[in-house]
């Protein structure tokens, strides 16, 4: 049946762990895309970066509605689906600290700055999702 988590819960859910996002954008003849993304949370807000040629940062371009979904695929299993709009952040020094902190998160502390080294190059484009709507259940399979 599983539980509502509380909101609390869910950005603990959200902040720990190496959990992937998946993030579902809109093209623009209205079909869905969805592609699994690295991300780490920083205030409110989800924050990741991708290359600014991809279709995911081309449809936020011309529609910045997103939906991410991050879930623990291990019994009883829980999920968070995050409904908010993207924006997008022209910082050299900001993409810099946060691909080198997600490079952190997903590939550990001793490849953190070569991860963020790689990926604050200008071609790849830093990205804030600020939540409009938050959907969270925890022990699902119970």
């Amino acid at each position: 049946m599983g539980r509502t988590m509380t909101e609390e819960e869910w950005r603990a859910f959200l902040a720990h762990g190496t959990r992937t996002g998946k993030l579902a954008t809109t093209r623009r003849d209205g079909r869905p895309h969805v592609v699994p993304i690295w991300f780490v949370v920083d205030g409110g807000d989800l924050v990741f970066t991708t290359a600014a040629r991809t279709v995911k940062a081309r449809s936020m371009r011309r529609d910045p509605r997103v939906c991410v979904c991050v879930d623990d695929e291990r019994p009883p299993y829980a999920f968070v689906m995050v409904e908010g709009t993207a924006r997008f952040v022209d910082d050299a020094a900001e993409l810099l600290r946060f691909a080198t902190a997600i490079g952190g998160r997903y590939m550990g502390a001793a490849r953190a700055e070569e991860f963020g080294r790689r990926n604050a190059v200008p071609e790849e484009v830093l990205v804030r999702v600020t939540p409009t709507r938050v959907s969270a259940e925890d022990a699902i399979a119970e």
